[in-house]
C-alpha cells in the first residue's frame, strides 16, 4: 500500500517498479496502481493527463536543463513558478521574478527530483486556492469527502496555509465545477483509494486549473478525516484490499455507507504552526515551499471562532488574534503595506493591524490576495476588541465576544480584570 508511506513510499515504489523488482518477486501494489501514481507525480505525464479528461492547466512546460527553462519563462512571462516533480511541501521549487532567480531555483530543483524534472509554469498568485478529498474503488464508484479553502490564496503553499472546510467564499456554481472536474480527473487517472486534488481558481473570470493530485493519505487527508468524521485511512485500506463503497459500512452510523458525501454544519479551521526561532538563517516569508513545522485544527460555529480558537492552540503564548499579553511592535501605514504584500507567519496580524489604523478592506484584498470574506471576518473580531475595550461588559456584548471566540483571558484583558472575574 504506497499511498500510507508518504511520498518516499511512492517514490520507492516507482524505483521498484521501474527497476522490475515487484514483478520479479509478484508484489501486487494495493489501491492506486503504478502507472496512475506516474501519472501525478510526474509533471509532464499529469498535464497530458488532464488535459484527456478536460481538466484545464496552466500554460507550462516539463524541462530537464536550465536552457529550457529560461526560454519557457520568457514566452510565459516573470515572475513564474517552479514546482518540483516526485518531492514534498514544494521542496525546491519558488517563484521567480528574473532571470538570476529562475536559474538558482532551476538548478536547485532538479538536484531535488528524483527524475531532473522540474516543471515552469505561469504565477496566478492571486487566485484562491481549493482542494477536494475524493475516494473512489476499483469499480469507479467515487465521492467527495471534503472540500478546503485556503485563505491566503496561491501565494502561499498549502501547508503553509490556514485551511477552512467546508469552503466559505466559493458560490454553489463554481463548488459544482471543480467537484465535477475532480471525480472526472482521478477517474481519468485511476485513483484507488483516497486522493487529494487542488485547485487555483479565479472567481472574477470562472477560470479554474487543477495544480496537482496526491494520490496519498497526506495534511490534508488527516484534516479532512477529523473534520468530517469519515475515515479516510480505514475506508481507503478496505477499499485497496478490493471492497466497494456501496459495501463499507459508515462506523459512526452504523446504517449508511461509505458511499455518501459529509455535510458539516460547523466550521473548521487549520493553522500551521512554525518555529523559525530555533533557525538561524531561514526567512520568515512564505510562499510555495513548506515551512511549518506541525499545524493545529478547531471547530467553531463561525470563522471566528474557529481561528481565534486555533490560535490558542498553537502554544506560541496567544490567546488569540487580538488582545495578547504580548502586544505586536508598532508599524505605520508602508510597513504594514509592505507586509500585506508579501506574507509571512504574522500574516493574520498585519491584517488586524491594518484595520485598526483604517486601512479598507478593498484595499487589504488588492495587496494580500486574501478574499474579503475572511477579511471582513477579521474585521468583525478587531472591532469588538474596540467594544470591549470602550464599553461596558454586557452580558450581550459577553455572548457577541464568546460567539467570535474570545477567551476569558482576552476579555479580562480589555476590562482590566481577572480572569476569575470575568467567569
Amino acid at each position: 500500500m504506497l499511498a500510507y508511506g508518504g511520498q518516499t513510499a511512492l517514490n520507492c515504489g516507482i524505483n521498484l517498479a521501474e527497476a522490475g523488482i515487484l514483478e520479479k518477486y509478484g508484489v501486487h501494489v494495493l489501491g492506486t496502481q503504478i502507472p496512475g501514481i506516474q501519472k501525478t507525480e510526474d509533471r509532464q505525464l499529469f498535464k497530458d493527463s488532464m488535459t484527456q479528461c478536460n481538466v484545464p492547466v496552466l500554460k507550462s512546460r516539463t524541462v530537464t536543463n536550465f536552457k529550457d527553462a529560461k526560454e519557457i519563462a520568457q514566452e510565459l512571462g516573470y515572475p513564474v513558478i517552479i514546482r518540483v516533480a516526485y518531492t514534498l511541501g514544494g521542496k525546491g521549487g519558488g517563484v521567480a521574478y528574473n532571470e538570476i532567480e529562475l536559474h538558482e531555483i532551476v538548478e536547485r530543483g532538479l538536484r531535488a527530483s528524483l527524475v531532473g524534472q522540474v516543471l515552469v509554469e505561469e504565477y496566478i498568485g492571486h487566485w484562491k486556492q481549493i482542494e477536494y478529498e475524493v475516494m473512489q474503488d476499483w469499480d469507479g464508484n467515487n465521492v467527495i469527502v471534503c472540500n478546503m479553502e485556503n485563505v491566503l490564496s496561491m501565494k502561499v503553499h498549502t501547508g503553509d496555509n490556514i485551511v477552512v472546510a467546508p469552503s466559505q467564499t466559493i458560490d454553489n456554481h463554481e463548488y459544482h465545477m471543480l467537484r465535477t472536474a475532480a471525480l472526472r480527473a482521478t477517474k481519468h487517472v485511476g485513483i484507488v483509494g483516497e486522493c487529494n486534488i487542488q485547485y487555483a481558481l479565479d472567481s472574477d473570470s470562472d477560470r479554474y486549473v487543477a495544480i496537482e493530485i496526491n494520490p496519498r493519505l497526506s495534511r490534508s487527508s488527516a484534516l479532512a478525516s477529523k473534520a468530517t468524521g469519515y475515515p479516510l485511512a480505514y475506508m481507503s485500506a478496505k477499499i485497496g484490499l478490493g471492497y466497494t463503497l456501496p459495501e463499507l459500512v459508515n462506523r459512526i452510523t452504523k446504517t449508511t455507507t461509505a458511499c455518501f458525501e459529509p455535510s458539516l454544519d460547523y466550521i473548521v479551521c487549520k493553522h500551521p504552526r512554525w518555529d523559525f526561532g530555533k533557525f538561524d538563517l531561514v526567512k520568515r516569508k512564505l510562499g510555495p515551499t513548506m515551512k511549518s513545522v506541525g499545524e493545529v485544527m478547531a471547530i467553531g460555529r463561525s470563522f471566528e471562532e474557529s481561528l481565534q480558537k486555533a490560535i490558542r492552540m498553537l502554544d506560541i503564548g496567544n490567546d488569540g488574534l487580538v488582545l495578547n499579553r504580548a502586544n505586536m511592535k508598532t508599524f505605520d501605514e508602508e510597513q504594514i503595506e509592505d507586509h500585506l504584500s508579501h506574507p509571512d507567519d504574522l500574516i493574520l496580524y498585519y491584517v488586524a493591524a491594518a484595520l485598526k489604523i483604517g486601512i479598507s478592506v478593498e484595499r487589504i484584498y488588492k495587496l494580500s490576495a486574501i478574499d474579503p470574506w475572511f477579511i471582513e471576518k477579521i474585521k468583525n473580531i478587531v472591532d469588538t476588541e474596540s467594544k470591549l475595550k470602550q464599553e461596558e461588559l454586557t452580558t450581550p456584548l459577553l455572548w457577541e465576544s464568546k460567539k467570535l471566540g474570545f477567551s476569558d483571558n482576552q476579555i479580562a484583558r480589555a476590562k482590566d480584570k481577572s480572569p476569575e472575574e470575568i467567569r
